[in-house]
C-alpha cells in the first residue's frame, strides 16, 4: 500500500512539473511591440457619473450627446463621447431617468428626474427640468411627486 501511494504521489508531481513548466513556456512568450502601436487608450463615458440610464444624440450633430445619470445627474458631450461634462450640477443631480433634445431646436432639453432601471436600489428623483439654452441653465417644469420619470424605449413604431 505504501507502495502505491509513493508511485501515485510521484506521479502527481511529475504531471505536475510537466504542466507547470508548458504554463511557463506559453506565458513567456515575447511580441512584437509594433503589432500594438497602433492601439490608443481612451475613456468612454465620464469617470464619475454614476449607471446611465438614458443617452440622447442631437439631430443633425453626429457629435453632440446628453446623458443621464444614476447619481451624477445630466452629462454632455461634443466630442462624441470622448469628454464629457456635467451641466446639472447647482441645478439639481442625482438620478436621471429621461434625456430628450427637441427636434426643432436643438437648444430645449427636457430631463426626468428618477431612475427607471429595474433593480433594488433605484434612485428616485423629483420631477422635470427645462434648459432653454442646452444646458447652461435650468427650470424645473414640474411633477415633483412622480419620483421616476422614464423614456419610451418603445422602436416598433
Amino acid at each position: 500500500m505504501k507502495r502505491f501511494l509513493i508511485f501515485t504521489l510521484s506521479l502527481i508531481t511529475l504531471i505536475s512539473l510537466q504542466f507547470d513548466q508548458s504554463i511557463q513556456a506559453q506565458t513567456s512568450e515575447k511580441y512584437d511591440i509594433s503589432l500594438y502601436s497602433g492601439i490608443k487608450w481612451r475613456q468612454i463615458g465620464p469617470f464619475r457619473g454614476g449607471r446611465s440610464g438614458t443617452v440622447c444624440g442631437v439631430l443633425n450633430n453626429p457629435n453632440l450627446y446628453y446623458m443621464g445619470t444614476a447619481g451624477g445627474g445630466v452629462w454632455k458631450s461634443i466630442d462624441g463621447g470622448s469628454s464629457w461634462s456635467c451641466i446639472s450640477d447647482s441645478y439639481f443631480g442625482g438620478s436621471i431617468g429621461a434625456v430628450a433634445v427637441s427636434e426643432s431646436d436643438p437648444n430645449v432639453i427636457y430631463v426626468g428626474e428618477g431612475e427607471q432601471t429595474v433593480r433594488g436600489d433605484v434612485s428616485s428623483g423629483w420631477g422635470c427640468w427645462k434648459s432653454d439654452d442646452a444646458g447652461k441653465t435650468w427650470r424645473k417644469i414640474g411633477l415633483e411627486q412622480s419620483e421616476h420619470i422614464s423614456e419610451d424605449k418603445d422602436t416598433s413604431n
